[in-house]
């Protein structure tokens, strides 16, 4: 069992910078791919960017790439989402997730991971 705590969300400019935090449970954080997926009202929940176990390999969306960095840090149990250049269509309810899959080629969609966080708002205005 992993239990999941994201902090860092809030009203940021566009252009601005934010980063969130993923806080695990257990002793088990490192076995797992982590995966930040965001959701805005109305619209399905997206993919936004995952890393492997050991931090090693790195995806993201199309839409964020050279903009967002996932990062992680097994020795505090935490997983990091760097957002900058921040644009309003950014605005949505960002969640981490653990999954199990090694191949984090399987891990942008959503039925590949076991746990999730409550999620955080971010909003980007114009």
């Amino acid at each position: 069992q992993v239990q999941l705590v994201e902090s860092g969300g809030g009203l940021v400019q566009a252009g601005g910078s934010l980063r969130l935090s993923c806080a695990a449970s257990g002793r088990t954080f490192s076995m797992y791919s982590m995966g930040w997926f965001r959701q805005a009202p109305g619209k399905e929940r997206e993919f936004v960017g995952v890393i492997s176990w050991n931090g090693g390999s790195t995806d993201y969306a199309d839409s964020v790439k050279g903009r967002f960095t996932i990062s992680r840090d097994n020795a505090k149990n935490t997983l990091y989402l760097q957002m900058s250049s921040l644009k309003p269509e950014d605005t949505a309810v960002y969640y981490c997730a653990a999954g199990r899959p090694r191949n984090i080629a399987l891990l942008t969609t959503t039925q590949w991971y076991n746990y999730w966080g409550q999620g955080t708002q971010v909003t980007v205005s114009s």
